[in-house]
């Protein structure tokens, strides 16, 4: 059972968190900033400006959306299990690069190592998906070695 796993595994559900915190707390301010706005304003400077606030929550819920998805990917995934092959939830140690499969969070650091979260669909996870230690792979013409894979 892989302590760091559940380390990672923890980053990204802090990173879900705090992502879907802030989109909330976009759309509120989009929605009091439309209802803040008053009729005085000139007519077609009220509505172009509620227009606005309103692209702006639209985008907001759009975006809690799929950041709520990623929280679902991330649910399905036990980081107490031990991988032999590249698949969702895996933590791949390569001669370019560290990959934890699970969401798009981007760079994780712990004890001073990088691990790249990404998602299974993500470019790079698809390349790997299914191969194992001894397996090279190639990303920008640089031909890579996995090392290990849990």
């Amino acid at each position: 059972m892989s302590q760091l796993k559940k380390e990672l595994y923890r980053l990204c559900e802090l990173y879900v968190a705090d992502s879907i915190k802030a989109i909330k707390q976009k759309i509120a301010d989009a929605q009091e900033s439309a209802n803040d706005d008053t009729k005085s304003s000139a007519g077609d400077k009220y509505e172009t400006g509620r227009e606005m606030m309103q692209q702006e929550i639209d985008l907001n819920k759009t975006r809690l959306s799929e950041v709520q998805k990623q929280q679902e990917q991330l649910i399905r995934i036990d980081p107490s299990l031990i991988m032999q092959k590249v698949q969702s939830g895996a933590l791949v140690y390569t001669t370019g690069s560290n990959y934890y499969i699970s969401i798009p969070a981007g760079k994780l650091i712990l004890n001073e190592v990088i691990y790249m979260a990404v998602s299974p669909v993500a470019p790079v996870a698809q390349m790997l998906a299914g191969k194992t230690a001894g397996n090279t792979f190639t990303i920008n013409g640089v031909v890579n070695t996995i090392e290990k894979v849990e």
